[in-house]
């Protein structure tokens, strides 16, 4: 069921950024009024960011992956926004970062956001063990522990696509999984790891719930006809409708 009631979504682009048009598309789809910006104009509009109900920082290359995925723009939003962000938040608002965007918030320090944000990064996505870009369908484990609006009433295993280079979720710190692991903020675990992520890792949110990261792509499967075998249950369609119902709700 879509959403009568608008949800203003904010979809923050950049150079590199290659996603936007899709996450747009799937958030229209599921009934939230859209706003794409660009880097540059959030700048100079920095208390814009306040009228929105959720921040989408989409899948791309942002800056050519320069240094590393992500972390450009990571840096940006460390030097630029971060009291915006963190007052964004505290509002108990929604972050979603989708592909080079959860390499984003990664990198950013928002993620795995267990007690304050911006910190030191405590995790990473790093070169696929492969050695190479990874395109494909891949099944996933949802898991419905975890506290995040975004996976309501998906099923326990779910396909989505993914197209990444730096996809592998990696710490070298057993303190920071069991913490993921207790406090029950890993997501979505490859059930056919593509990658080499630690504990098969695909995606995770920050302890509220309300920041949530993933490497595959739920925007680019929002028709039966995108899946290979056409099925019936769009599954990545339904993380944006729960997003927007989550924020016509408690927002």
């Amino acid at each position: 069921m879509l959403i009568k009631k608008k949800v203003k979504v904010l979809i923050l682009f950049t150079s590199g950024t290659n996603c936007d048009e899709e996450t747009t598309f799937a958030f229209e789809k599921s009934g939230a009024e859209v706003f794409t910006y660009h880097i540059n104009y959030l700048k100079r509009n920095k208390r814009l960011l306040k009228e929105f109900h959720l921040l989408c920082i989409p899948g791309g290359f942002t800056y050519g992956d320069y240094i590393s995925a992500g972390k450009i723009l990571a840096n940006e939003l460390r030097y630029y926004f971060q009291e915006e962000i963190k007052e964004f938040i505290k509002a108990g608002k929604l972050i979603l970062g989708i592909c080079n965007g959860f390499q984003v918030l990664c990198k950013a320090g928002l993620l795995p956001g267990f007690d304050e944000y911006f910190v030191t990064p405590l995790v990473t996505l790093t070169f696929n063990d492969s050695q190479k870009f990874e395109c494909r369908w891949v099944s996933l484990r949802v898991n419905h522990n975890a506290k995040t609006p975004f996976i309501k009433d998906l099923d326990e295993v779910i396909q989505l696509p993914i197209a990444h280079a730096e996809g592998k979720f990696f710490t070298d710190k057993e303190t920071i999984l069991n913490k993921l692991k207790n406090n029950n903020q890993i997501v979505l675990t490859y059930i056919d790891n593509p990658n080499g992520s630690v504990w098969d890792i695909a995606g995770i949110c920050d302890a509220t719930g309300r920041i949530f990261g993933l490497m595959p792509h739920p925007e680019r499967f929002v028709f039966s006809l995108h899946h290979p075998l056409r099925i019936d249950k769009i599954y990545g369609l339904k993380f944006f409708i729960n997003a927007c119902e989550y924020a016509k709700k408690e927002l």
